[in-house]
């Protein structure tokens, strides 16, 4: 586990901001990829939730506790090789 505190950010301006600062330029997509196909996702099914929801705070809270657990314990990921985050991490 690195210590290094990591800033993924868009080229361009960000650049010469980071050359300032004397941060390294270096850009990584490949993780920010992932992480906005994960926050799209997550933006979809909350989308898909609010718009069904009519239940209680506390019911909600209860939902979303069941629904973590169900994706990161239960439910199987392509790029996981069909395992579930939980099994890959553990294996990793």
């Amino acid at each position: 586990m690195t210590t290094d505190a990591e800033f993924l950010v868009d080229g361009m301006g960000y650049l010469i901001a980071l050359a300032k600062t004397d941060l390294s330029g270096h850009l990584d997509y490949s993780d920010r990829n992932i992480v906005e196909k994960l926050f799209q996702t997550f933006t979809m099914r909350v989308g898909r939730f609010h718009e069904t929801w009519n239940g209680s705070q506390p019911a909600l809270g209860a939902w979303l506790t069941a629904y973590t657990y169900y994706y990161n314990h239960h439910r199987s990921h392509q790029a996981l090789d069909n395992q579930p985050p939980v099994e890959a991490a553990e294996l990793s």
